[in-house]
């Protein structure tokens, strides 16, 4: 395993276990149905890893697409000098508004949505909600991960950077955790917080189809799916989808919620 891969396991774990703790201490709301809930999103953090790895694409394969894409010139920024910096910002600027877009189709486009629709029937919100993804899901999201950068050109480092921002920020939004209202408000301005994404797994479809974002807020802002609050208040909205129960905690179920008709 690469550095860079030791070095990302390693932020994963640590915060996942910080933020967990955070949950158990002073969690923002009851979380019923804890264990078993938790072993059937962590398999699919196994399952996901080993399509991954049988589709021949390495869970860190954007980074290696990044140093290909160099040693070969390919990608807008590999036909520009630019500071090291300013290449930073650009690369997480252009690669987060586009994981944005990734989500809305995801919610927009019929078939994505059944796939989708894994994640959000997760019967509570915490930390583990950030890794609960269908299998299909991550290898086309990985697919599409590598065309940007191949379109893009960055230097591998800044892919490093961005991979944990962006994996960083969904555990942090995901986590069952209550912010102060002023601290959350100054975080909102730049990041998104939980209070802010639990509204995306609302049961209500106008609530979910909307805070798309997973690191920086500001493009629901700019393209107007913003939402502030839940209308039911975050201790009473319910999470989910419209017809749930608590089949969802069942790993089997899940795998095959894609083929049903709900």
């Amino acid at each position: 395993m690469s550095q860079d891969a030791i070095m990302r396991l390693a932020i994963f774990l640590g915060l996942f276990a910080i933020l967990a703790g955070i949950e158990h201490l002073a969690p923002r709301r009851p979380r019923p149905q804890k264990n078993r809930r938790w072993i059937t999103n962590w398999i699919f953090v196994v399952l996901d890893t080993l399509t991954l790895r049988a589709l021949a694409v390495l869970p860190f394969a954007a980074v290696f697409a990044a140093a290909d894409a160099s040693a070969r010139g390919w990608g807008l920024l590999n036909l520009v000098a630019l500071p090291g910096w300013v290449e930073l910002v650009l690369v997480i600027l252009v690669m987060d508004l586009a994981i944005w877009v990734q989500h809305v189709l995801s919610h927009k486009i019929p078939l994505l949505w059944r796939i989708h629709r894994v994640h959000h029937s997760d019967i509570e919100f915490d930390v583990t909600t950030a890794i609960r993804f269908h299998p299909v899901e991550i290898a086309l999201s990985m697919g599409f991960k590598i065309g940007l950068v191949y379109l893009l050109g960055p230097a591998a480092w800044t892919v490093v950077v961005f991979e944990i921002l962006l994996n960083g920020s969904a555990m942090f939004n995901h986590a069952n955790i209550a912010l102060p209202k002023k601290l959350d408000r100054v975080i909102r301005s730049v990041l998104v917080t939980p209070d802010m994404h639990r509204i995306h797994h609302s049961v209500h479809r106008f609530e979910h189809d909307s805070n798309y974002g997973f690191a920086l807020s500001w493009w629901d802002r700019l393209f107007g799916t913003y939402t502030q609050s839940p209308q039911d208040g975050h201790s009473q909205m319910k999470i989910g989808l419209q017809w749930q129960d608590l089949r969802p905690t069942r790993l089997i179920w899940s795998l095959a919620l894609p083929f049903f008709r709900k």
